[in-house]
């Protein structure tokens, strides 16, 4: 007993410095992205998409109404040009971010949630609990993603909670893999171990001990899933199966006027440049976070 007690502290204390070490880290690295260019300039790019998304209607603008000028070019006046219908080009990119930034984070972060629960369980407990979920993900990850998303959409309708939920039971298995893994790494270290020996629930060494651990990779696979959802839903509405007329939302826009590419060229470039922007933020965001994260 008095060995168990020696050994429990000697792990504790291993544990401790364990987590001092990980808590320095972290601010290191924190201080190491700001640093970077490409983090700030793609951060700041989303936050402005943040922003509209949210505060469009307070911006003035009219994304629905008839200006009078049909396909006019970008001016002073309509800094984007107007549409087939005369409306301003630059109010609608601005009002379909709403639409883009409903569903890919809401559906981030149901995967997120999901897959990291799925994934911390499996590394956990392994045997076959483990092989019984590796092969279900395996299932999911075999299916072709549109496919997967028209079959849900034409079963249960195109309501941003139905995509939401679509999105993120696709993308959560992904996550729930890589999870996995940095669970199996975690698991040969001393505060695992010192948690175990003091007879801690295992909702308590998953939670309290592991997740903490490896919060950097779940916040990694957190955001470049945002990048992924949000082209989803994009190609979902450009294919006319989520946004309907008179949305604004950006791929129903590139869809609806991808016909003027030659001779109006700006209602179909703006529109797709916002979902690029938005995207390659993101992405890069979580190149710059897996880079720094994991010195």
């Amino acid at each position: 007993m008095t060995v168990d007690v020696l050994v429990s502290d000697h792990l504790g204390i291993a544990a401790a410095a364990e987590r001092q070490a990980s808590a320095s880290r972290s601010v290191g690295a924190w201080a190491a992205l700001v640093r970077r260019p490409t983090f700030t300039v793609s951060a700041i790019l989303v936050v402005w998409w943040i922003v509209v998304a949210i505060g469009w209607r307070w911006f003035g603008i009219d994304p629905f109404g008839d200006t009078g000028a049909k396909l006019a070019p970008p001016s002073p006046e309509h800094w984007f040009g107007t549409d087939r219908i005369g409306r301003d080009v630059f109010a609608r990119v601005l009002a379909g971010a709403e639409s883009a930034l409903i569903v890919a984070p809401l559906g981030t972060a149901i995967a997120t949630v999901l897959g990291a629960a799925l994934g911390l369980f499996a590394g956990y407990r392994r045997g076959w609990a483990d092989q019984l979920f590796m092969r279900s993900f395996d299932v999911f990850l075999a299916l072709p993603t549109l496919i997967f998303l028209l079959v849900i959409v034409g079963a249960f309708g195109s309501s941003p909670v139905v995509l939401a939920l679509a999105i993120g039971v696709l993308f959560a298995p992904g996550i729930a893999r890589i999870i996995r893994a940095e669970v199996l790494v975690e698991m040969g270290k001393d505060y695992v171990t010192s948690a175990q020996l003091q007879g801690e629930t295992t909702g308590r060494v998953l939670s309290r001990e592991l997740l903490p651990n490896i919060a950097p990779q779940v916040v990694v696979q957190a955001t470049l899933s945002i990048g992924g959802a949000v082209f989803v839903a994009s190609s979902l509405s450009f294919l006319g199966l989520a946004a309907a007329p008179p949305s604004p939302d950006w791929g129903l826009a590139v869809s609806e006027n991808r016909a003027y590419l030659q001779g109006a060229w700006w209602t179909l470039v703006f529109p797709t440049l916002a979902i690029a922007s938005l995207v390659v933020s993101v992405n890069l965001i979580a190149d710059n976070l897996k880079e720094v994260l994991r010195r």
